[in-house]
């Protein structure tokens, strides 16, 4: 049996530079990610190894307790090499302003981001605030202090 999905109401508010673009979307029933598009007035050339801030055109409101992500699109990243440079970018609950996506283009070809490109997908994700407190000592594990790649490839 399917399990309902939780929901989440999210203000949207469209910037005159937005006009005529869909709000995030979901593509399909079941996904995470909901699509971002392009709210740029002329084409933006991303050449190899460039990065560039993209507007959305949008500013929203996310309820107390909730983050927004900002993930690369699959299809961009396989496809052509563009991803989002700051990955997975965080919007805080109390930032009102524009969102955007700082694209960049690890390929070796330029590419070019038009007016309602879908750029990027956007997760909402509930989160936890920790109380940090500082000890003398941490508690033992088997893995203890071993970093990168040390608990092995398989």
């Amino acid at each position: 049996m399917m399990k309902q999905n939780q929901r989440t109401i999210v203000d949207i508010q469209i910037l005159p530079h937005g006009e005529g673009l869909d709000i995030p979307f979901y593509a399909s029933a079941l996904a995470a990610g909901a699509d971002l598009r392009a709210a740029i007035e002329q084409d933006v050339v991303l050449e190899a190894g460039e990065y560039q801030l993209i507007p959305t055109g949008f500013a929203m409101a996310l309820s107390v307790g909730f983050e927004a992500q900002i993930r690369p699109r699959s299809g961009l990243a396989f496809k052509h090499g563009i991803t989002v440079l700051n990955s997975p970018g965080t919007i805080d609950a109390d930032y009102r302003g524009e969102v955007g996506v700082i694209l960049i283009n690890h390929g070796c070809k330029p590419f070019v981001v038009q007016r309602g490109d879908r750029i990027a997908q956007m997760v909402i994700a509930s989160f936890v605030q920790a109380d940090f407190q500082t000890v003398n000592t941490l508690d033992e594990t088997q893995r203890g202090v071993g970093g990168f790649g040390s608990s092995g490839k398989r």
